[in-house]
C-alpha cells in the first residue's frame, strides 16, 4: 500500500467524504464510511477520594471489566497539595467509584522516575513505563534514564521487570529499553510490543511471560539507528513527503484484532502501520498541525475507526484506508495517551491539561454536499 500525505486544507473534504490525497487525481478516491462516531463529555466522572489529589495524569488503562486505571505523577502537584498525593496508580469502576490504589518505588523493582504509559493486557496484568531524560534535572527526580518496563497484577503485586534504570546501550540493546513511551500485549501470540520510544527509536517485542527479547524494527521496517536526544527534539513542523527513514519519538502503539500494528511517530506527525512481524504496510502523515500524539481503536467488532490525537482534538480515521473522517472536540486538547473501553467510550489522559471521558452516543451519518 502507498502512504498517504495529508494537507490541512483537505480536512473539510475528508469530512465530506471527498478523500483525495495531496497530488492524487480524483480517480484515486476510495470509498470511506458514511458515518462517524459521536460523543458527549462526562464531566462528573470519576469520584476521587476527597483526601487525595492527582498530579499530571499521563495514561489511563482499561481492563476487561471496563475499570479505568490512572497513572499519574504525584511529584507534579504544587507544594501545598504534595501531602495529599494519591498513590501513583488509582483505579475506578465504569461508574467512577474508587476501587483501588497502589504504586511507587519498591524493594524488588525500579519504579520509573517520570511515569509515562500504563496498559492492561488480556490476562489483567498492568504494564508501566517511564521516560525520564536525565539532563532535564526536573525537581524531585533523580537524573537517571527510565530504561525499564514493569509488570504488576491489578492488586499491585510485582511480577517482572524488563530492563534496568540507566542501563541502555542503544537501539541494538536487547536487554534494556530506553525511555519507553507505551506498550501493548498481542493476545494471540502473548507478545509484548513496546513503543521504545523517547531515547530509542524502535518497536521492541518481548515474550510477555518471560521477558525474553524476540525482535525489533524501526520506521518503514528499517534497522533502528541511535540518535539519543536529551533534552528531546520537539519539532514545530515537518517537511513535505513521507518523512525520515527513522522514527522520531515513538509515542503510542496499538494492535488491531486482525493483527495490524499502529505506531504513532509523534514528532514526525505520522502513523505507520505494520504486520506483527514488523513488515511495513502503510502510513498516514499530517503535515500542517500536530498529529500522532496518541492512538486508540474503536470497540466495534471490525474496529472500523482509528482515533489519533491531532489538530485541536482527537481525529477519527477510517482504520483500513487511513482517511480522516472528522475531529472529536475535547476540553483537554489532543491528549497525551488515549484508550477506549468495551462500550466505545473514549478516555483521554492529557498530562498537564487534565483528563476527560467521552461517552459514545452513537454513529451518525456524514452529510455529503
Amino acid at each position: 500500500m502507498k502512504g498517504t500525505v495529508l494537507c490541512g486544507a483537505m480536512l473539510a473534504a475528508f469530512i465530506a467524504l471527498a478523500s483525495v490525497a495531496c497530488g492524487q487525481s480524483p480517480d484515486a478516491v476510495v470509498d470511506v464510511p458514511r458515518s462517524v462516531p459521536t460523543f458527549r463529555p462526562d464531566p462528573d466522572w470519576p469520584q476521587l477520594p476527597v483526601q487525595w489529589r492527582l498530579g499530571e495524569v499521563s495514561s489511563i488503562g482499561i481492563d476487561a471489566d471496563d475499570n479505568a486505571w490512572f497513572l499519574h505523577r504525584p511529584w507534579t502537584l504544587p507544594p501545598d497539595e504534595a501531602a495529599m498525593a494519591a498513590p501513583h496508580v488509582v483505579a475506578f469502576d465504569s461508574g467512577g467509584t474508587f476501587l483501588d490504589a497502589w504504586g511507587g518505588p519498591g524493594d524488588d523493582y525500579q519504579w520509573p522516575q517520570r511515569e509515562h504509559g500504563l496498559q492492561i493486557d488480556h490476562q489483567g496484568f498492568v504494564w508501566i513505563g517511564g521516560h525520564n531524560c536525565p539532563t532535564l534535572n526536573e525537581p524531585g527526580l533523580e537524573p537517571i534514564a527510565d530504561d525499564q518496563l514493569l509488570k504488576f497484577t491489578r492488586s499491585g503485586e510485582f511480577v517482572m521487570q524488563i530492563g534496568h534504570s540507566d542501563a541502555s546501550t542503544g537501539n541494538a540493546d536487547t536487554a534494556n529499553l530506553h525511555e519507553p513511551a507505551d506498550a501493548v500485549v498481542h493476545a494471540p501470540t502473548n507478545e509484548l510490543f513496546v513503543a521504545d520510544g523517547y531515547g530509542n527509536h524502535r518497536i521492541a517485542v518481548f515474550d510477555a511471560d518471560t521477558g525474553a527479547f524476540k525482535r525489533m524494527w524501526g520506521a518503514f521496517g528499517n534497522v533502528p539507528e541511535d540518535d539519543d536526544r536529551c533534552p528531546y527534539l520537539f519539532l514545530d513542523s515537518v517537511p513535505d513527503g513521507p518523512g525520515p527513514a527513522q522514527f522520531g519519538i515513538v509515542h503510542a502503539i496499538r494492535i488491531s484484532r486482525d493483527g495490524m500494528v499502529y505506531v504513532a511517530d509523534r514528532e514526525n506527525r505520522r502513523v505507520q502501520v505494520f504486520a506483527v512481524d514488523g513488515e511495513y504496510v502503510d502510513q498516514v502523515v499530517w503535515q500542517d498541525a500536530p498529529f500522532a500524539r496518541n492512538l486508540a481503536l474503536s470497540a466495534d467488532a471490525e474496529q472500523q475507526f482509528l482515533y489519533v490525537g491531532g489538530g485541536d482534538g482527537i481525529m477519527v480515521l477510517d482504520r483500513r484506508s487511513l482517511d480522516v473522517l472528522t475531529t472529536i472536540e475535547t476540553t483537554v486538547g489532543t491528549g497525551h495517551h488515549i484508550q477506549t473501553d468495551s462500550q466505545g467510550n473514549l478516555y483521554i489522559a492529557a498530562a498537564g491539561a487534565g483528563f476527560e471521558r467521552l461517552i459514545l452516543t452513537g454513529v451518525s451519518p456524514v452529510a455529503v454536499e
